[in-house]
């Protein structure tokens, strides 16, 4: 599989459109499922999506959760000659990090690792980094190294080194992570990689989009510097972000049937490629379950897998406009555990818009206009 399609304008070679295909594998829950364990896994490391904690804003210490349904993963590479690593590209957090030879961690053993001795570009940026998860916490070290995107090369971009691991990250695909918001959010100050890239001049605009395929391993893309028409029909709407930290909107309601079923008078939302449902305040979660008809079960709400065909959309209106959801898109279904909603709950009022809704929605995040684009995608 290639690794990145690269799309310069003659004029300036230097600015580009940056393409990153992603690959759709299973997730921590499949591959726990499979072997008989997930019972045993989501009693041990609950889901928490701990991305609102006021610790995130902290100097060196960042709040990243533990999703066991994450599947979405690119490659890119650190350092000179280069060392690979799948990362999640993740529009929820700001900080890149990677696992290191100084890794002790069991999480570690089955996943690549850095050795900054190898690369002739590497400096010590002589800063520790501690991210902390809702069920442990990576402790590193950070460094500077070039870092190729796409086949293009970011000079000089921070990022931590992991030297231990939480047990949880040993069931992840995924390496490490490179974030995507902005930099208000990010870890010891560190610039985000994307920034880098604009400072760099790097990309066509200063934007980037993301394509999430439904089933196919292959098809997904991350494109910096602009837009990809040939993933998205109709036109795309514009949403201005509410706050620049995330890629925070406002929603103005969710109903299901033309009733309102959650976020009454409106609520602030997160479009999160890190997260892979939809997660909401619990109240409200409980709502919206009830009017698909779905109940409580597994640490989950389950629906019956034949009703699939018969359950109503849910309806997000968003700036004046309705973005949809059947029930096809958020109900996912298990060879081990039925079929269940990817409906979550959390103990903030702030939303997370995940995977789920970004397989609907193609999503352009607007570094130069502050917005988000949504379209529906092909």
């Amino acid at each position: 599989m290639k690794w990145a399609i690269v799309l310069c304008a003659m004029v300036a070679l230097s600015e580009c459109i940056i393409q990153v295909p992603l690959i759709k594998g299973k997730s921590a829950r499949e591959r726990l499922e499979e072997q008989g364990l997930w019972d045993e896994y989501r009693v041990k490391f609950p889901f928490n999506p701990t991305r609102f904690d006021d610790q995130s804003l902290s100097v060196s210490s960042e709040q990243m959760t533990n999703d066991a349904d994450l599947a979405y993963f690119g490659v890119i590479s650190i350092g000179t000659p280069p060392q690979s690593f799948t990362v999640i590209f993740d529009t929820g957090s700001s900080n890149l990090w990677i696992p290191s030879i100084y890794c002790s961690s069991a999480a570690c053993a089955n996943h690549n690792k850095f050795n900054p001795g190898l690369s002739s570009t590497f400096k010590n940026a002589g800063k520790s980094l501690s991210i902390q998860y809702g069920t442990g916490s990576m402790t590193g070290f950070e460094g500077f190294d070039t870092v190729v995107v796409g086949g293009i090369p970011v000079k000089n971009q921070i990022f931590g080194l992991s030297q231990s691991e939480a047990p949880f990250m040993a069931h992840m695909k995924a390496d490490g992570i490179l974030g995507l918001a902005y930099p208000r959010l990010a870890a010891s100050q560190a610039t985000p990689v994307f920034d880098n890239m604009m400072t760099q001049h790097l990309v066509n605009q200063d934007m980037f989009s993301v394509y999430l395929t439904r089933n196919s391993e292959v098809g997904s893309m991350v494109t910096f510097g602009g837009i990809d028409p040939n993933h998205y029909n109709g036109q795309i709407a514009w949403i201005p972000l509410s706050s620049q930290m995330y890629w925070q909107i406002t929603v103005d309601s969710v109903t299901v049937n033309g009733q309102i079923v959650a976020c009454n008078g409106g609520c602030q939302a997160i479009v999160d490629t890190g997260t892979s449902n939809i997660v909401g305040p619990q109240a409200d979660i409980s709502s919206m379950a009830r009017a698909v008809g779905a109940y409580s079960a597994n640490g989950g709400n389950v629906v019956n897998c034949n009703n699939i065909n018969n359950m109503p959309a849910m309806v997000f209106h968003i700036h004046g406009q309705a973005f949809t959801l059947p029930a096809s898109t958020y109900v996912r279904q298990s060879t081990y555990y039925g079929c269940r909603t990817g409906l979550h709950s959390s103990n903030s009022d702030l939303w997370i818009l995940g995977d789920i809704f970004i397989r609907q929605y193609y999503s352009i995040f607007s570094r130069a206009q502050n917005m988000v684009g949504l379209a529906l995608a092909r």
